[in-house]
């Protein structure tokens, strides 16, 4: 056989292995996506979390071997474990702002003085020596509380079952009043009865106690109180007596001035509407 009649080599290559037309291109871009939507919501976990919790998430990406084995960014700061342990150290404080009497101490200062200044100036009025055992002013956790009660052989404020004030007396809501109004603080205004007054079903221990605030309310903001200081005016009845083991007892007879701490009023404030069940 000539040279001119072999017949050529031919070598043919398969390649081995392969999904598809891509190939396996497509599982790096997945894990590619996967990581960032990872990233994505770790960040928007992030951002509604508490500054702590946050701060504890920095801590260990700044410094993991130092966070593991210190915990020194943990949740709370100072905190010796990321982990609170059951036997805190005894050299921990309350913290500030958590302490509700941290946050009313200026205030609580600034209505002491206040309460010493308006004693002062009762003292001054004539119907005072007359009426000095029925007002009773001390602090509570709402704020200043100012008590006008009733005596028990004649009227000290109001008419007997009636919410007319008593001339004699309005000079010490005027006084009060006048000294009140000085301040930011809000107002609310109470109304008390014993349960001896018998009434009738049109006009009650409720209505008769609301009207005694009320008319309380309205010679003030004539006389000293700010505009739109007053934050409310209750009327309790006979339900929360001064004397609890004598609910007819005159001194439940009582008209009571409550001015708020500021924190106090804040969180009197209505709540906001949600979306009715039905």
């Amino acid at each position: 056989m000539t040279e001119n009649n072999q017949q050529p080599i031919i070598i043919k290559r398969i390649k081995k292995g392969g999904h598809g037309h891509h190939g396996g291109a497509w599982k790096v871009a997945m894990a590619d996506f996967m990581t960032a939507m990872m990233a994505f919501f770790m960040v928007m976990w992030l951002v509604g979390q508490k500054p702590e919790v946050r701060e504890a998430v920095a801590g260990y990406f700044q410094d993991p071997g130092n966070f593991n084995k210190q915990g020194q960014a943990g949740v709370l700061k100072g905190s010796s474990s990321a982990i609170p342990t059951e036997n805190p150290p005894l050299n921990l404080t309350k913290a500030k702002d958590s302490d509700p009497e941290s946050k009313n101490k200026e205030d609580k200062i600034k209505l002491t003085l206040m309460a010493k200044k308006i004693m002062e100036e009762l003292k001054k009025q004539e119907a005072f020596k007359d009426l000095q055992k029925n007002i009773t002013i001390n602090m509570t956790s709402e704020g200043l509380r100012i008590i006008l009660n009733e005596s028990e052989d004649s009227p000290a404020f109001f008419e007997p079952g009636s919410a007319k004030l008593l001339q004699k007396s309005a000079i010490i809501l005027l006084t009060i009043a006048s000294e009140l109004g000085k301040v930011e603080n809000l107002l609310v205004i109470e109304g008390h009865t014993d349960a001896s007054f018998g009434g009738s079903k049109k006009y009650s221990n409720w209505e008769l106690s609301t009207d005694r605030a009320n008319s309380a309310r309205q010679l003030m903001e004539v006389s000293g109180l700010r505009k739109d200081q007053v934050r409310e005016v209750r009327g309790f009845a006979d339900r929360f007596p001064m004397i609890v083991d004598n609910p007819n007892d005159h001194r439940n007879r009582r008209i009571t001035l409550v001015l708020l701490y500021k924190s106090k009023a804040r969180s009197y404030d209505q709540l906001a509407i949600e979306t009715d069940i039905f």
